[in-house]
């Protein structure tokens, strides 16, 4: 990369060694002090850029890897094993440094994972609480904006106002990522939906709002009425263009299934572009493009139900199981990579760095006790006003809690990670030709704190909130699977009695014979099967062929058949998606097991 001197952009030189970014060049010649260099020349430099940003990669992935295994040792949840990990490979004994670029880094690591998110996402449980979750995902971030900003400007006199709304706007969105990573299986359904639902919905309030408030930082003008309009247009169109996208996307599937062309492989790449595609396309036309991804992701999970997918389903879910554990590493890799230069850049123009640093801490300590106490109020307040508005309708139905415990368990739950980050990295440089934007290391610093903060108060907190609670389990959910099992069993045995087999004596007498028999000849099949492969005979073979074949052809048949009624019940909406998912998998794996699967 071009050498850069201290002070280009307010940042240290070392911020730019080893970046994972590509310098723009002239592929001809490349001129360097004393003239020009040679093609050849120019070939190595870059062939030796390219090879280390290889090798950067290939060390992230390897970390990744290598911290899930540290901890199963470690007494920490594993985000912050990494983040810890990263900080040790980028403090300046090793010197890794991996300069980020946000629009680079919100393209390539959120599409992906909030469209996973939106596809596992429960529909049902999502409409079930989307009062809660609206008012968590929309009024939460407006009432943190305003209480939020004028206390940062309170505290830091040296950020303006606008700026100070633009933090609070950043620091408002939880993270789906971050919130799975560490509370996944550890709080009730319903807390665990709500953050859910929070996450993936508040990613655009708190990035448009953000957007806004930069604006006005920059130009000095805002119009209520306009940003509000806009609002709603970037959100609304950017959940239809990832619902058009996606359904698109799931027609051509459909028609390419009914010519034949159902190979796995090609399927599995088609979803994997499908995040990607609504990002941009959403971004391109100015909308939201992480609603998109999320509503692609969402519109994918009803769409998916294709016949003959069996292996691209299973394919999928190990392809996407894979790419969610690597990218969910990089992100807490990368921002404990960041942690030397943000400490170096907020500091670098101070004397001293240790009381600086200090100060500096308590500042982002403050500033994440009001984040948690303004989040606090607002959960008590307005769930006590949704429980009176239901009382007075006679539909006090208990989908809310209104226990300190489950309120301290929302409270600790939003936890900020990605797009917090991001989008304190997107903030610009200057403000106009040569006017620096008031404070943009300190902004960096304080988004990095809050990540930290909250990833540990909720790896401490969760489990002293939890304890000597038994977490009971989705009686509903369970009762569903049970139900579920029971009506694609009986599909299947409906299924079999149709087969033109032999009937078996009806004697009363002879009942308990024929049970016998039926048991025997059962045990005795699976030996006679073990024996008939080492029966090197063609009429032995060919026999056992033909009964292999029969009865993966019957067992095939029963299984569809059992597809089938589960796909009927979730079309009448008698099982959710998660009961959906549970079942479906473990009937494909049985089919594929079956040497059959397509």
């Amino acid at each position: 990369m071009p050498a850069m001197n201290a002070g280009d952009d307010g940042l240290p030189l070392q911020m730019y060694q080893n970046t994972m970014t590509f310098p723009a060049v002239n592929m001809g010649t490349l001129p360097d002090a004393s003239g020009l260099l040679p093609m050849s020349v120019m070939s190595q430099r870059l062939g030796k850029h390219a090879m280390q940003t290889a090798y950067t990669v290939l060390i992230l992935l390897t970390l990744v890897g290598v911290s899930r295994l540290l901890a199963r040792v470690i007494p920490l949840p594993l985000p912050l094993v990494q983040i810890a990990a990263g900080a040790l490979l980028a403090w300046p004994t090793l010197g890794l440094h991996v300069a980020l670029d946000p629009e680079l880094f919100l393209f390539l690591f959120l599409p992906p994972l909030l469209f996973s998110d939106g596809w596992r996402m429960p529909k049902r449980d999502l409409w079930r609480y989307r009062g809660a979750i609206l008012t968590l995902a929309v009024g939460l971030v407006i009432f943190t904006v305003i209480g939020a900003g004028y206390f940062i400007h309170w505290l830091l006199p040296s950020i303006p106002l606008p700026v100070a709304f633009a933090l609070a706007a950043v620091l408002s969105p939880t993270d789906a990522v971050a919130v799975s990573a560490i509370a996944q299986d550890r709080l009730p359904a319903p807390i665990m939906r709500m953050l859910q639902g929070e996450a993936l919905m508040n990613d655009a309030t708190g990035l448009v709002t953000f957007k806004f408030a930069l604006a006005a930082a920059i130009t000095g003008v805002f119009s209520l009425t306009d940003a509000s309009l806009n609002f709603v247009l970037v959100a609304c169109g950017g959940l239809a263009v990832g619902v058009a996208l996606s359904w698109m996307v799931g027609r051509l599937r459909s028609w390419m299934i009914t010519r034949g062309w159902d190979d796995p492989a090609t399927h599995v790449v088609f979803m994997l572009l499908l995040p990607f595609a609504a990002y941009v396309l959403a971004e391109r036309l100015e909308l939201s493009g992480i609603l998109s991804a999320v509503a692609a992701g969402m519109m994918q999970s009803w769409v998916d139900l294709l016949p003959r997918q069996t292996t691209t389903r299973l394919l999928n879910r190990s392809v996407w199981t894979l790419l969610e554990f690597a990218f969910n590493g990089l992100i807490f890799l990368l921002l404990g990579l960041q942690l030397p230069d943000i400490i170096t850049a907020v500091t670098h123009h101070e004397a001293t760095l240790w009381p600086t640093l200090l100060w500096r801490c308590l500042d982002v300590l403050a500033i994440f006790v009001v984040l948690a106490v303004l989040r606090y109020i607002w959960v008590q307040s307005v769930w006590r006003l949704m429980i009176q508005i239901r009382r007075w309708r006679g539909r006090g139905d208990g989908t809310l809690d209104l226990s300190t415990r489950s309120s301290l368990l929302l409270t600790v739950g939003g936890v900020r990670g990605a797009v917090t980050l991001a989008g304190t990295l997107s903030v610009p440089m200057l403000i106009s030709a040569g006017v620096d934007f008031p404070e943009r290391d300190l902004l960096i610093f304080i988004a990095a704190g809050v990540i930290l903060l909250s990833l540990v108060s909720a790896s401490i907190g969760l489990p002293l909130l939890l304890r000597g609670q038994v977490n009971e389990p989705d009686m509903r959910m369970k009762r569903e699977v049970r139900d579920a099992w029971k009506r694609t069993a009986q599909a299947a045995i409906k299924t079999l009695e149709n087969e033109a087999i032999p009937a078996a004596t009806d004697s009363p007498e002879a009942a308990q014979a024929v049970l016998a028999i039926e048991v025997k000849a059962r045990i005795m099949s699976e030996y006679r099967q073990r024996l008939d492969i080492f029966n090197d005979t063609a009429e032995a073979q060919a026999l056992a062929f033909q009964m292999e074949q029969l009865e993966k052809r019957m067992r095939l048949n029963a299984l569809r058949a059992q597809r089938l009624e589960l796909y009927n019940l979730h079309r009448h909406h008698q099982i959710g998606d998660d009961v959906l998912r549970l079942v479906l998998a473990e009937l494909d794996l049985n089919e594929a097991n079956l040497g059959l699967a397509h």
